[in-house]
């Protein structure tokens, strides 16, 4: 009995207030208010004890509600008020942070020492010099890519917006970041959703990523279509064109645009119908073998004029990888670039356990494709870039330390656009208008500003690597290497990165005198023909 009277009383107690004060509302002013409270509550009560989805409610009804109100804002009080500031979950206050003080012009540094446990295992730095660099300007801080089979190379970036699309984020998110790439010299990725009107309106550099889809450059049943790619892909603002095997926050998962998602706007961007489901399939229909992916390359790179064409993949098993590069020395058709992304993930909404399980993480996928590339004589004629929760100056230094040419961010330039991390991109009801097709909730990013916030992101965050170089008696990035980066390994060592990884040496693989097991077996393993492994 004590225990009914406890489920019900709040439910008795608002009933028993609306009918004691039913009779007295036209005599007391302002009691209707109370009454009007007492029977709403009174029905949702009701509500609650007829349905039969939610036990807690039909067992507790009226204050079982607040279990849900709790729930439903518990990201919200964890990330405002009890998350630490070096919580990432999946990024940190104090990294969130400073991309928000950047964007906005605010001063960055911070007094009174480091909050990081620098005696703590993980703790990474890089070494000054005694001698640091003088005058050291971030406006040269540019790569030129494409290789001996390109005729139109692009001077690139280190840093560049990384692939996200449009239908994942707003017509106002990609006017900003597009305009905000314009005015600071650096690259779009448009992300698999193809280009929109929106990429288009301020005439920043694009970099066209082509996935499983073929949006934009599609025939109606899903297949890889020429003319259309050519009709795209010639335009002076594409400058480099980017295949996408997989990404980092659902390798080797397809995808599917619902229905009620796909506008016409979308549509029409996309090459696909208005209603109906838009697909991404999980893998290519336009190649099946590493043979075939080269002559694609080829056959992209002929289309679009002679650009850059690579590829991006978050590395999952080895020895595909090594079949991929068998079949660039087989046929002599190399890719001028390849795009590692990581297992970190990143916009995209996926699985749970894609996010937590399946992919490698980018800096080990990095420093295989690095090593891959170096043990078969090829590095220097193709660049690498990386991508996975790159936040600050010190990230990007770190990645080209072990071997990228440049690196792309996502997140990090969503957070300059204004998103707050609420973790809603795939539920179309983003607070601040950065991943949702709202137009009312996207009228809230306005564009002028928010592009000027991705300019001043991504200046600011130069002109710190361009300090951090500085001290390290460097003057470009690409002098930079896994000797100037340490790691602590226990509580009285550290080790330079150079001693802690294995680095291949030049065409080591191709000549079989490779010392590492690993590489030998997976070299091994790879066949051009298929992406199957040869069975050892």
């Amino acid at each position: 009995m004590a225990s009914l009277f406890a489920r019900y009383i709040v439910f008795a107690l608002c009933v028993a207030v609306m009918l004691l004060t039913l009779p007295f509302v036209a005599g007391v002013n302002g009691l209707w208010i109370v009454t009007l409270g007492a029977a709403l509550l009174s029905f949702l009560g009701i509500v609650d004890i007829s349905q039969a989805r939610h036990a807690v409610r039909r067992n507790y009804p009226v204050i079982g509600n607040i279990r849900y109100l709790v729930e439903e804002i518990r990201p919200e009080i964890r990330q405002y008020l009890l998350e630490g500031d070096d919580e990432k979950l999946p990024y940190s206050r104090a990294q969130r942070s400073l991309v928000y003080q950047r964007a906005k012009d605010v001063v960055s540094e911070k007094p009174f020492g480091t909050l990081l446990d620098v005696y703590g295992d993980g703790y990474e730095f890089i070494g000054h010099s005694a001698q640091p660099a003088l005058n050291v300007d971030p406006s040269g801080f540019r790569i030129s890519i494409g290789g001996p089979q390109c005729t139109q190379p692009y001077s690139a970036s280190v840093f560049n917006i990384s692939a996200m699309s449009f239908g994942a984020l707003s017509a106002n998110a990609i006017r900003a970041l597009n305009k905000g790439a314009k005015a600071g010299g650096f690259a779009h990725d448009t992300g698999e959703g193809s280009i929109s009107p929106y990429h288009r309106e301020f005439g920043g550099d694009l970099i066209w990523e082509i996935g499983s889809g073929y949006f934009g450059c599609r025939t109606r049943d899903g297949h890889f279509d020429p003319g259309k790619f050519a009709a795209q892909a010639t335009t002076p603002q594409v400058k480099m064109i980017e295949i996408k095997l997989s990404q980092g926050a659902k390798p080797g998962h397809g995808g599917i645009l619902p229905k009620g998602k796909v506008s016409a706007e979308i549509a029409l961007t996309r090459g696909v119908e208005t209603g109906e489901e838009c697909i991404s399939p999980a893998r290519h229909s336009a190649f099946s073998t590493p043979i075939e992916m080269m002559h694609f390359i080829a056959r992209l790179r002929e289309l679009s004029g002679g650009k850059p064409v690579g590829f991006k993949l978050c590395l999952g098993h080895p020895w595909e990888f090594m079949g991929l590069v068998k079949a660039m020395l087989e046929t002599d058709i190399l890719p001028d670039f390849i795009v590692v992304d990581g297992a970190e993930g990143g916009t995209g909404a996926a699985p749970v356990e894609f996010t937590d399980h399946i992919g490698v993480p980018m800096r080990d996928g990095l420093l295989f494709v690095h090593n891959a590339l170096v043990g078969t004589g090829l590095r220097d004629r193709i660049k690498i870039g990386a991508a996975g929760k790159i936040v600050s100056a010190f990230d990007i230094a770190s990645t080209l330390a072990i071997g990228a040419d440049w690196v792309n961010a996502a997140r990090a330039f969503m957070f300059a656009v204004g998103c707050i991390q609420s973790q809603s991109c795939h539920t179309n009801r983003c607070p601040t208008g950065v991943a949702t097709q709202d137009h009312l909730r996207q009228r809230a990013l306005v564009v002028p500003d928010k592009a000027t916030r991705v300019f001043n992101y991504h200046r600011h965050t130069m002109k710190a690597l361009a300090e951090i170089l500085a001290s390290a008696g460097l003057d470009h990035p690409d002098q930079l290497g896994p000797h100037h980066l340490a790691r602590r390994t226990g509580s009285t060592e550290i080790k330079l990165f150079s001693q802690i990884h294995y680095f291949a040496k030049p065409s080591e693989l191709v000549a079989g005198t490779s010392a590492s097991e690993f590489y030998r077996a997976n070299w091994a393993m790879a066949r051009t023909d298929s992406f199957d492994p040869i069975r050892l």
